[in-house]
């Protein structure tokens, strides 16, 4: 045997006044009494003895030594070679993820089973045993270090939650062997549902110990949901759906889709084991909002069975519309629900914010800074020169990938006449007639992209066609820099860059360039911004997360209660994360895995042996106390 701090045998010196204390004669107070007749026979009965003599009755001194002593040596914290060279270094990695939240036939969660696995194993360290508690939720992160004080592993497996996102048991299982740092006794113990492709290999590893929790379950879950506006309908949104069965059994259920709190379609779906579903609706809105969809299964999982999306709202565009009369072109702009339409026939000297110029045949010498669409221009200007006109062009060439040509499609469009345009700088031919003329070309500048259709809209069908419209809902979206069109919902625990619209770039610049990030749970954490991109992630939670003002709960209010206008100072940005994971939704491991070991267990109560001499010591006081009230000690 060992000791961890001979030095405190020191404290073994209190013995000495101990006996001195004990065989010390106490003064006897002076007391008036009658008569000394009857306390003469008593002092010769108790007449003085030697100091020997005081130790007589040996049995209190030696309890009350035998205690000192014991207390002595816990505090020298002995122990065991033996247990030197059988310490263990055991480290623990706790799965996390989505599917740690699948509920037991008792109403727990696979995560409280395997919190409850964990805790027996550090009820059974040794003294010399060393423990550390890896997460491997999001992100694998160390929550607790190598460790033998088992109050401080119990806090911190307390303090251990599920998340919504994927496991990341693979990365958890190499940072534990890192720990392990090639001990001879050590061992990485995973506690895992198994629900991961990784699951199989990483449970064959002899390194591994493995700890299956829970048993398959069959489950329903959205693994996908979508929303998106309308590239041909102004009005319109796509809302892009998807349903996995991870059962053995038929699923016989229901979809909801709710708009802002009201309900928008109920989707009667039956699905086979194992079927995917997907579909996507077609509906509008000018408005945006929060949609949701979600399922009516009663299952283990509740996590997946509904899911975000954010819907953009279309913004307005302030269009001003220069001819002297074209009924189409009028009539074109004026139908699109997103377009507040001017009619002039003078070039006006300023556009509103955002607007958009569209010049009809009269154009100027110098096109004006701004958006500009032109429509089949008869005078030359500073980029471009006119050289006489084009009879029935055909159509040779579309840039289809140009997102300005989406769903257009000009091959059999009539089209009479079409003026030449010969561009003096540079520019991006979109269509192109078989002499090589463009007929509907985009110029790049600086102070405003220009658009050009050469055209004669007075001849041919093509106002006619739908060709047209949806060429002019591309420029109108091309000008508006495809904002409003895409928000897009993200899954948990990935990492994404956000581009930040202007009021939250200026709000993070007066910030110093933070904003906080705020979780569905309300819980913020404040990100640095660069230039006009947040990066965010992994995200935990699922749910809507919102960028905003890092400013402190307590001085929003201080601010709130000077204006009330004060919301109206601090935008926000709204961010869609659904767990969307069909391996997480999936509460069927790939593979039966078989548990090759059960973790190695320490010794009778896996105390050092200070405690229990601090025990026996205290049974000493206990033993001492009843002989003393039985009079066998005095």
């Amino acid at each position: 045997m060992s000791f961890s701090n001979p030095a405190a045998l020191i404290w073994a010196a209190l013995a000495v006044p101990i006996v001195i204390f004990y065989i010390l004669k106490i003064r006897m107070r002076r007391v008036p009494v009658s008569t000394t007749m009857f306390w003469q026979q008593v002092f010769d009965e108790k007449a003085p003895r030697s100091i020997w003599q005081q130790l007589r009755h040996l049995l209190s001194l030696l309890l009350q030594l035998l205690f000192l002593a014991l207390l002595v040596f816990s505090l020298t914290d002995p122990f065991f070679n033996s247990d030197v060279r059988q310490q263990r270094r055991v480290i623990v990695v706790v799965d996390t993820s989505a599917s740690m939240q699948a509920k037991l036939e008792d109403d727990t969660t696979r995560l409280d089973a395997a919190k409850q696995q964990i805790q027996k194993m550090i009820q059974s360290l040794k003294s010399r045993d060393e423990m550390a508690i890896i997460v491997a939720g999001n992100q694998a992160h160390v929550a607790c270090g190598l460790t033998s004080h088992q109050r401080t592993l119990q806090n911190h497996l307390d303090n251990i939650k599920a998340t919504d996102g994927p496991t990341q048991v693979a990365d958890a299982v190499e940072v534990g062997r890192r720990l392990l740092a090639d001990h001879a006794k050590g061992e990485v113990v995973v506690v895992s549902d198994g629900c991961f492709t990784e699951a199989v290999g990483i449970a064959a590893d002899p390194k591994v110990v493995w700890a299956q929790i829970g048993e398959p379950a069959d489950n329903l879950g959205l693994t996908r949901f979508q929303v998106r506006r309308s590239l041909l309908d102004p009005i319109g949104f796509q809302i892009l759906v998807e349903v996995s069965n991870f059962s053995q059994t038929n699923a016989d259920t229901s979809l909801d889709l709710n708009f802002n709190g009201e309900l928008l379609d109920v989707i009667p779906l039956k699905l086979e084991p194992g079927e995917v579903w997907s579909r996507v609706f077609e509906k509008t809105s000018t408005g945006g909002g929060i949609l949701l969809a979600a399922i009516a299964a009663e299952d283990q999982l509740p996590a997946d069975n509904a899911a975000q999306a954010i819907l953009p709202e279309r913004l307005r565009i302030p269009v001003t519309l220069v001819t002297n009369g074209n009924w189409f072109l009028e009539r074109v702009l004026a139908a699109n629900d997103v377009v507040d339409l001017t009619v002039t026939s003078t070039i006006p000297t300023e556009l509103p914010p955002g607007g958009v110029l569209v010049l009809h045949q009269t154009v100027p010498q110098k096109i004006p800074a701004g958006k500009v669409f032109v429509v089949q221009p008869t005078t030359s200007t500073d980029l471009w020169k006119t050289a006489g006109a084009v009879t029935e062009p055909l159509v040779a060439k579309q840039d289809k990938e140009n997102d300005l040509m989406k769903y257009v499609r000009l091959d059999n469009v009539l089209m009479p006449e079409a003026n030449v345009l010969q561009p003096k700088t540079e520019f991006k031919a979109l269509v192109e007639a078989i002499s090589g003329d463009p007929l509907y070309l985009h110029f790049a500048r600086p102070e405003g992209d220009v658009i050009v259709l050469s055209v004669n809209l007075d001849q041919g069908d093509l106002p006619l066609r739908t060709a047209f419209p949806i060429m002019l809902t591309n420029a109108l979206s091309w000008f508006a820099d495809g904002k409003g069109e895409l928000v897009e919902a993200i899954a948990t625990g990935i990492v994404t860059d956000v581009s930040l619209p202007p009021e939250l770039q200026l709000l993070a610049q007066q910030n110093s360039q933070k904003l906080a990030l705020i979780a569905p749970s309300g819980s913020k954490t404040l990100i640095n911004v660069e230039a006009s991109v947040a990066r965010i992630g992994p995200l935990a939670e699922a749910g809507i997360w919102t960028l905003g003002t890092p400013l402190t709960d307590e001085q929003l209010q201080a601010i709130t209660q000077e204006t009330a206008d004060a919301q109206a100072a601090f935008p926000e940005f709204k961010i869609a994360c659904n767990l969307n994971s069909p391996s997480e939704s999936n509460l069927r491991p790939t593979q039966d895995i078989i548990p090759q070991q059960e973790a190695l267990q320490a010794g009778f109560g896996g105390r050092p042996i200070w405690f229990y001499l601090v025990l026996v010591g205290f049974l000493l006081i206990m033993v001492e106390w009843f002989l003393f009230q039985r009079r066998w000690i005095s």
